[in-house]
């Protein structure tokens, strides 16, 4: 679970948001309400796009890059395009790294959008790293700055990975990993992008990045604070390994303490698990003797945002999933329970992100600020059947929701706190684990969905 005290992605919306709210004309989400009532089928508010393949890595503008071709196709550093120091803001080192770029062409937006979120698929090893930059045109043909939108590496020896607060330009914002329209309210959209990947190696070292996977969301998912119900189509659970982040309470302060903060690697784990990967037994040889499930406190470390200071950085959460055996994953959001029920019957299990009051959320027990939950299956009555990581102990991770609820808290971009404030929903935020070889099945799911 995310700590109350930190700010949301989306708080950037809540002045309009709060604007909406009090608004006598026919908001966003009750002219989808409509829709759904009559029938129609609403433009799916998302556009989730992905460099991936020997032609992509070939299309794009390389600078000591180089693509390469095979099973899983990849880009590499070639021949460095220059130097550079990089200080460390979280160890005080500054160091000189050899680098090399490339910048995607651009990708106009099916949806234009006001959040964008950025991830990528890649190997990191010793003494390499990477850092991925988004920028783009505004509707009204002007250009963002280069955003910073992750600095990554999949261990944490060379570099500390890290978001990078206090980027915006008066008009849009980055909000640890969410690109946001500062006042989406004003009509001013992101209409389209291009994402730069820069590769650090050290000096001389021969070593390189491998990049799979390069991609970004850009979503306008209408201020809501319900959204219609679907329909259940599927009974069917996954048999995804369950763990709890509560037992885990107290360990590792400097990765947030454990415990309500690590909602989000114990999620990972379990679909990692899922798809029988997990770390190996040299991996684990830092964690305490006697610790129960000590993969859970290798995913906390390997997902941990030093300026974040959590482990909920969604991003980083997808690629340290990526950093398994032929594995892929991305962020991306959803539409419906319907989309969920789509991916359960392809045998793909989904890492939802939701906040709720204890009086939604029937069986809870708790209430959240953000919290990141495995969703595993659909009962024959249509409820969600999550492995929730907010449980005491493994065996009580399974839990059953009341479908209307859940779908409800997952959806909504817009809720009312304890203290009748109005905060923000996540808007159907979802990680997707998957092989980088998917079944032909698990292929249409994915585009099915929106994930290619």
């Amino acid at each position: 679970m995310t700590r109350a005290s930190e700010p949301s992605r989306r708080t950037v919306l809540a002045a309009a948001v709060a604007a909406a709210a009090t608004g006598a004309a026919a908001t966003p989400a009750e002219a989808h309400s409509a829709e759904a009532r009559r029938g129609h089928t609403p433009a799916r508010a998302v556009d989730n796009h992905a460099w991936t393949s020997y032609a992509d890595w070939r299309s794009g503008t390389a600078k000591g890059t180089r693509a390469v071709s095979g099973t899983r196709p990849g880009l590499v550093i070639a021949s460095p395009a220059g130097r550079a120091p990089y200080s460390d803001p979280h160890t005080g080192r500054t160091a000189t790294w050899e680098y090399a770029t490339w910048t995607s062409p651009v990708h106009r937006l099916a949806v234009p959008a006001t959040e964008a979120i950025a991830s990528w698929n890649a190997r990191t090893p010793a003494g390499t790293w990477l850092q991925v930059e988004l920028t783009g045109t505004y509707s009204d043909g002007t250009a963002t700055p280069w955003y910073v939108m992750g600095r990554w590496a999949a261990g944490d020896q060379d570099i500390r990975r890290t978001s990078v607060d206090g980027q915006k330009d008066g008009r849009s914002s980055v909000w640890t990993d969410t690109f946001a329209i500062d006042d989406a309210a004003s009509g001013l959209r992101l209409v389209s992008y291009r994402l730069r990947l820069t590769l650090y190696r050290a000096p001389g070292s021969g070593a390189t990045p491998t990049v799979w996977r390069l991609g970004a969301l850009g979503s306008d998912i209408p201020d809501r604070f319900t959204v219609p119900a679907s329909a259940p189509g599927l009974a069917r659970e996954l048999k995804v390994p369950r763990y709890s982040q509560e037992i885990h309470a107290g360990q590792y302060p400097e990765y947030d303490n454990g415990g309500e903060a690590w909602c989000s690697p114990t999620s990972s784990q379990m679909i990692i698990e899922y798809w029988g990967r997990r770390p190996t037994a040299e991996q684990l040889a830092w964690v305490a003797p006697g610790l129960a499930d000590p993969q859970v406190c290798h995913a906390a470390r390997n997902t941990y945002d030093y300026q974040y200071d959590g482990c909920g950085n969604w991003p980083f959460n997808a690629a340290y999933a990526a950093t398994y055996r032929d594995m892929q994953a991305v962020v991306t959001r959803l539409g419906s329970l319907a989309d969920l029920e789509t991916l359960i019957a392809a045998g793909i299990p989904a890492i939802t992100s939701q906040s709720f009051l204890k009086s939604e959320l029937t069986g809870a027990g708790y209430s959240t600020s953000g919290h990141l939950m495995t969703v595993v299956g659909f009962t024959a009555d249509g409820d969600v059947i999550a492995n929730d990581p907010a449980s005491p102990d493994d065996a009580a991770v399974r839990r059953v929701y009341r479908r209307s609820e859940w779908e409800t808290i997952w959806l909504r971009t817009k809720r009312y706190n304890a203290s009748g404030n109005v905060v923000s929903g996540t808007g159907g935020v979802c990680y997707l684990y998957f092989p980088a070889q998917p079944t032909q099945r698990q292929r249409q799911a994915l585009a099915a969905v929106g994930v290619r």
